[in-house]
């Protein structure tokens, strides 16, 4: 008899835990009872957020996680102050959170049924989707309501952030107002509904983040870099809907993209089991370019600083000079846009696209059928191709300022700008010929009376003079490649003047420092030593070819400093270090799976091949080695340490050196 009734109680407990993700209208959640997903994976119930809040919230979180993470709230605004709330379903099929004490409703989905004859049921799935359905029912695209539908500061792999015009749903993300409150906050996320969508972030009323258009974002993780991203990107756009949504290419990898009020970023977030905690792997604004706007109209971001279009002018030169550039830019010459062939457009490549507001798409124009249809509108400021797809396709015009531009070297592209005819050469050509031919002229008489001049008062060798005009063309052929220079005191507090802490390594050249500029951009500084092992040569060699290469592999430099003895180089910050730092230790060694490894290899090639091959001089590094690789937040590896590398012709295949340097 005991063993019967012990084999009833297992069976009895079997179907009450195998039922644990699901409610039904005759089966409501109480306060100290949870549903947990099929697969264990993800929790729902109530609980008390932070360390010092007294309010009670129905929340989904991580089951398998020990850190409770919440990853949605259904009453954010409302919240529970006893223990006596129930989670129940209504006849008419409505989810609601009902205080038992004063039977108030505290929270509902506000949905009913259509369907007579139905019985309705709550469940909460492997993927944290709590989703209200027919029992009998199970397609996605039948569910009468659905958590997802509604997201907290939370976006997890398959919702979407984003439109249905049909029922004029706005999916919609907004930051909890601190850690022990997760009622909505200022810091906001959603697709702006615009002729070109695209991604925005807003703090408070103000806009604080665009993404670029969504079709050219959606094409530069899943088009341009498909070895690099560990997420897969997919943007619906159509009557319908207008979404984007993620997954993971790797299934066993947890992850989440979270807003974050206090820090004012959206990061994306992947747990790491090994150390049981939660590592950024990405966030926005990453640096101080992504700020919305902050060069005013017609001035561009470019590594932190604002400058004006090619074609405009500082719109207050004072203000532009103490680095207010709110202002912007505006034209150099006046639009003659009402006089036939008065103006035309000029191209600038690796470009974020403009604010989209004020914008008008045609999928099914041409580029050239775009120009012209630019050219006859004199509002128009700008043209490019919609998408940027497969050679690119369609027409997007922008009307007005242009607002938010950035140098985009990763995923940008070109964006055709209106300028006066006589900015953009295509003036009439008889007129242009008499022009060329006149300073030809001039330029020569004048070096002709320069020579006599000198050759009489000072008898003058012509080889001399020769010489002097080779070096002083080589001066000016130099002075091209000038990075910006910085100010070593700028340097000085950004790095809290060379601390211990800031430290992160030392090579040959000297130490690295991490440092914060004014404007927030994260920096390394590298400073040459007077006892470092590599000098002045190596310093100049390493300034000279960053000034020249630019690729997605190299890890870019910002600038430079010469001053008071200190020879520093400023470079983008790298927050997940060197290769050597993953592959030769044994922890971190297991955070590099296959496809990361393989993306990492990729990468690396990418990077010499551009070297090698694809870059205006061919460079052979003579330094490769791990420590040298860096990675930056998506793991994505960039050569750095240019201080031994060596240039050739374009056409050398082979070259002797003077000394054995490199690794």
């Amino acid at each position: 008899m005991l063993v019967v009734a012990i084999t009833k109680l297992i069976f009895f407990f079997s179907r009450f835990s195998a039922a644990t993700d699901t409610i039904t209208q005759f089966k409501s959640l109480e306060d100290n009872t949870t549903l947990v997903s099929e697969n264990g994976t993800f929790e729902l119930g109530f609980f008390t957020p932070g360390s010092s809040s007294p309010n009670r919230y129905l929340g989904i979180w991580y089951k398998t996680i020990p850190v409770k993470t919440v990853v949605w709230v259904a009453n954010r605004e409302t919240p529970i102050k006893d223990n006596s709330t129930k989670l129940s379903i209504t006849t008419q099929g409505n989810l609601v959170l009902l205080n038992e004490n004063n039977n108030k409703v505290i929270w509902s989905t506000n949905t009913t049924t259509t369907t007579k004859a139905i019985l309705v049921v709550a469940q909460l799935l492997d993927s944290g989707n709590f989703v209200l359905r027919d029992e009998k029912d199970t397609n996605p695209e039948n569910y009468l309501w659905q958590s997802f539908d509604h997201p907290s500061d939370t976006i997890l792999p398959g919702m979407k952030l984003g439109w249905d015009s049909k029922t004029g749903l706005n999916r919609r993300v907004a930051a909890w107002k601190n850690w022990d409150d997760p009622s909505p906050g200022d810091f906001t996320w959603a697709i702006a509904l615009t002729s070109y969508p695209e991604e925005v972030m807003w703090k408070g009323p103000k806009e604080f983040y665009r993404s670029g258009p969504m079709k050219v974002f959606a094409y530069r993780f899943n088009g341009s870099f498909p070895y690099n991203s560990v997420i897969n990107y997919t943007l619906v756009t159509n009557k319908e809907q207008v979404y984007l949504s993620y997954s993971m290419n790797d299934k066993s990898v947890v992850s989440r993209i979270v807003m974050n009020q206090s820090l004012y970023v959206r990061q994306r977030l992947t747990w790491i089991n090994d150390s049981k905690a939660w590592r950024v792997s990405s966030q926005l604004p990453g640096d101080a370019c992504d700020n919305y706007n902050i060069c005013g109209a017609f001035g561009i971001c470019v590594a932190g600083a604002c400058k004006c279009l090619d074609g405009f002018r500082p719109k207050s030169v004072q203000n532009w000079t103490k680095m207010n550039w709110d202002q912007g830019c505006v034209h150099n010459q006046t639009w003659r846009c009402w006089e036939k062939n008065k103006d035309g457009f000029h191209k600038f490549s690796k470009m974020k696209a403009p604010d989209t507001k004020l914008s008008w798409v045609n999928e099914s124009m041409t580029l050239e059928e775009c120009r012209v249809k630019c050219w006859e509108n004199c509002s128009c400021t700008a043209y490019a191709n919609s998408d940027i797809g497969e050679g690119g396709s369609g027409c997007v015009i922008w009307f007005g300022d242009l607002l938010d531009l950035r140098v985009n070297e990763d995923g940008g592209q070109d964006v055709y700008v209106r300028w006066a005819v006589s900015e953009t050469g295509v003036e009439d050509k008889s007129k242009k010929k008499v022009v060329v031919i006149t300073s030809t002229i001039s330029a020569i008489v004048v070096m002709l009376l320069v020579f006599i001049f000198i050759c009489r008062s000072n008898n003058t060798k012509i080889k001399d003079i020769i010489t002097w005009i080779k070096e002083n063309n080589n001066e000016r052929k130099q002075e091209d490649f000038e990075l910006p220079l910085f100010d070593l005191a700028s340097i000085e507090h950004a790095t809290d003047h060379f601390s211990h802490h800031n430290k992160l390594g030392e090579g040959g050249f000297g130490p690295v420092y991490k440092g914060t500029l004014h404007d927030g951009l994260e920096i390394a500084v590298k400073r040459l030593l007077q006892t470092s092992q590599q000098g002045s040569k190596e310093f100049k060699n390493e300034v000279m070819l960053c000034a020249k290469l630019q690729h997605r592999n190299l890890v870019k430099v910002l600038g430079c400093c010469i001053q008071e003895n200190e020879k520093l180089l400023v470079y983008e910050f790298m927050a997940n270090k060197s290769l050597d730092f993953f592959l030769f230790d044994s922890s971190q060694s297991k955070l590099l799976d296959w496809p990361k490894r393989f993306s990492v290899a990729n990468g690396i090639a990418r990077g010499l091949l551009y070297l090698h091959q694809d870059s205006r001089l061919r460079i052979i590094h003579r330094d490769l080695k791990a420590s040298n690789v860096l990675l930056d937040n998506e793991m994505n590896p960039k050569i750095s340490d240019f201080g031994l590398a060596r240039m050739c012709r374009g056409d050398q295949t082979e070259g002797n050196t003077n000394r054995v340097v490199g690794t």
